[in-house]
């Protein structure tokens, strides 16, 4: 290939150009650039995704508080929820939530983790992928072509928007993750790239603006919880996709906002923990616990 992919309509034209999907394209890029094999791209996205899967394995056996002491033992609480209600929206929803919890929980308790696109946004790309790939008996190949996929959504992303929440909020960064996940998920489920691009521009889109607030400048509290909800903003997004529900601001208009929404963010609401939930008086109150 020429140049890099620096834009959703560039890949979009790519493949629809060669009549390939978008993983067979980025892999070939990725190789090319790295002057490596695709065997030995794919190598490496298997790695990524042992590694997820640990992280869900570990996660799901420890109740190991962080070192705050302030979270790590609610995938074990819905895990046992889950023993003895099934979930409202069955075996999927409750594999993608506990999962999501467990590698989230997993990071703050400074375990093996993936960070996809960030430490803070961990467990929504693994939660989703992996999830319903056990469900719905996905291949590994087909696993590591979503992940690639997910990958590039990311990159593309990042090509003008920074991905973290000191740069742009926590829409850079869980908000990111959502949309990624959006379109690896759509791919796995048979949609085609119009359908999978248009999964990341609903998911995205719907999340600009998020902030980020961490109380006592943890990545503890809203991220642990944010990871399972917006895992599950994920599968909404897919299934209007695959549904051929459009947004109808394109993609990398989206992207736009994006970059617009977080210059115009206040720095006390990224990162600093100087406003938001961060200065609530509850979190004022365990951040004096915490630090005296």
């Amino acid at each position: 290939m020429e140049k890099n992919i620096s834009t959703f309509k560039e890949l979009q034209e790519i493949c629809e150009k060669t009549g390939k999907p978008v993983w067979e394209i980025i892999q070939t890029q990725e190789a090319e650039f790295a002057e490596v094999s695709v065997d030995e791209i794919r190598s490496l996205v298997k790695r990524s995704l042992d590694a997820m899967k640990e992280s869900i394995k570990a996660g799901l056996k420890s109740k190991e508080m962080s070192i705050s002491g302030m979270c790590g033992d609610d995938c074990d609480r819905l895990q046992k929820r889950f023993e003895n209600h099934q979930a409202l929206f069955g075996k999927t929803f409750e594999k993608i939530t506990t999962y999501a919890l467990a590698v989230i929980e997993e990071n703050l308790r400074m375990g093996k983790i993936a960070a996809c696109p960030t430490a803070g946004s961990c467990a929504i790309v693994p939660s989703v992928l992996i999830g319903v790939s056990e469900e719905l008996e996905i291949s590994e190949d087909d696993q590591i072509n979503a992940l690639i996929t997910a990958g590039a959504i990311g990159r593309i992303i990042s090509n003008k928007v920074a991905l973290a929440g000191a740069v742009a909020g926590c829409q850079a960064e869980c908000g990111v993750a959502s949309a990624m996940s959006a379109g690896a998920l759509t791919q796995i489920r048979g949609g085609n790239t119009d359908q999978i691009l248009q999964a990341v521009a609903l998911a995205l889109k719907n999340l600009l603006g998020l902030t980020c607030d961490p109380v006592c400048g943890l990545v503890e509290i809203p991220c642990v919880k944010r990871n399972p909800f917006l895992a599950i903003h994920a599968v909404t997004a897919s299934e209007l996709a695959l549904a051929d529900v459009k947004s109808k601001i394109p993609i990398d208009e989206v992207v736009d906002a994006l970059e617009q929404t977080g210059n115009l963010m206040s720095p006390m609401l990224k990162e600093s923990s100087q406003a938001g939930l961060a200065t609530t008086r509850t979190a004022l109150d365990l951040k004096e616990k915490l630090f005296k």
